[in-house]
C-alpha cells in the first residue's frame, strides 16, 4: 500500500510521520502530482494559516489535483479547512471539496482559539468504528467548518461545530488524529484499512 502526504506549506507534518511510524505505515511525503495520484491512500494535514496555504496549493496546481482524487483522502485541521469552499481566515476562497465555510469562532465566553482535549459525538463516519460516543480528541484552531450534511462527527465550543465531513471518497477531522492518543490512532487505522 502506498500512502502520501501531501507537501505543502502547513506545518506539523512531523506528528503525522511519527504517528504512521508507530503503527508501522511506510509513506512518501511530496508535492508531485503522479506520486499523490498513484498513491492508495493520501493525507493532506496542517497547521496554519488559509491563504498561505491554498497560494502554496495553487501555485503547485494541488488545488486542482486534490478535488480530482478518486483514492481514500484524509484531511486533518487546515487541511480539513481548505476543502471547503471559503474560510473567512483572511477571506480565502478554498478548494470545495464540501460546499460549506469555514467561520471564526465568536465568543467573549470562551478563549478563542479552541485548544485542547474535547469530545466528538453524533458520529457516523466509518474511520470512527469502534470508538465510544463522545470520545477525546485533541483541537488547535481558531476556524469551524459549519454543520453541514456532510458533518459526520460534532464537537461543540462556542456552538455545535463540524469535527468531521465526509463526501464519496474524502474524509476530514478538524482535531489532530495524529496527536489524539489511542482514539486518533484508530481514526488513522480505520482510514488506511478503507
Amino acid at each position: 500500500m502506498k500512502t502520501v502526504i501531501i507537501k505543502y506549506n502547513a506545518g506539523n507534518v512531523q506528528s503525522v510521520m511519527y504517528a504512521l511510524d508507530r503503527i508501522g505505515v511506510n509513506y512518501l511525503w511530496t508535492d508531485d502530482e503522479a506520486e499523490i495520484r498513484s498513491a492508495d491512500k493520501v493525507i493532506f494535514p496542517g497547521v496554519g494559516e488559509a491563504s498561505t496555504a491554498m497560494s502554496y496549493l495553487r501555485e503547485k496546481g494541488l488545488d486542482k489535483v486534490i478535488p480530482s482524487l478518486t483514492q481514500p483522502v484524509l484531511g486533518t485541521c487546515v487541511g480539513m479547512q481548505l476543502m471547503c469552499r471559503h474560510s473567512e481566515e483572511n477571506n480565502t476562497d478554498c478548494m470545495g471539496i464540501f460546499d460549506i465555510d469555514v467561520k471564526r469562532f465568536d465568543s467573549s465566553n470562551f478563549k478563542v482559539p479552541h485548544v485542547g482535549w474535547n469530545n466528538i459525538f453524533d458520529m457516523t463516519s466509518p474511520l470512527t468504528a469502534g470508538l465510544s460516543e463522545n470520545a477525546y480528541m485533541y483541537f488547535v484552531h481558531s476556524y469551524y467548518a459549519e454543520l453541514s450534511q456532510y458533518t459526520v462527527a460534532k464537537c461543540d465550543y462556542v456552538q455545535p461545530f463540524s469535527a468531521m465531513l465526509q463526501k464519496d471518497n474524502f474524509h476530514a477531522a478538524q482535531f489532530h488524529t495524529e496527536i489524539s492518543g489511542k482514539e486518533g490512532q484508530v481514526i488513522i487505522e480505520n482510514f488506511l484499512k478503507l
